[in-house]
């Protein structure tokens, strides 16, 4: 073998190589998989919810499992130890993200000059 059909059967071979290592790379993705909490998935019928409160100064909400389960529209209150009130809605709609193991986003009333954005998930 010469050189010439040396280069030729290389280049031949990379043309086969270069596809079948781009599709071994394309295997399964941990997007497709169920989030997580500490190895237990998340489940907002099974173990509630869980919520992050921007801008927060001692306000809390507790969205409970059986909330998720009714899936009728609910007003909280978030005052918890910040001195002062906001309101939060969850909308049936808001539920129904949840039953589906979806997060949600909404914002509590204004109250103090100030409102705050508020994430709540599934547990």
């Amino acid at each position: 073998m010469d050189r010439k059909e040396f280069l030729l059967k290389m280049a031949g071979s990379m043309l086969l190589v270069i596809p079948a290592v781009s599709l071994i790379g394309c295997g399964d993705s941990d997007d497709d998989d169920p989030p997580t909490n500490g190895g237990q998935e998340k489940d907002c019928l099974k173990n509630g919810t869980q919520n992050t409160i921007g801008s927060n100064h001692g306000h809390s909400l507790q969205v409970s499992k059986d909330d998720v389960e009714s899936g009728i529209e609910k007003q909280y209150a978030i005052g918890g130890s910040s001195g002062h009130d906001h309101n939060v809605i969850i909308s049936s709609d808001n539920f129904s993200k949840l039953k589906s193991n979806q997060q949600i986003q909404v914002s509590s009333t204004n109250n103090s000059g100030h409102s705050h954005p508020i994430t709540v998930s599934c547990a």
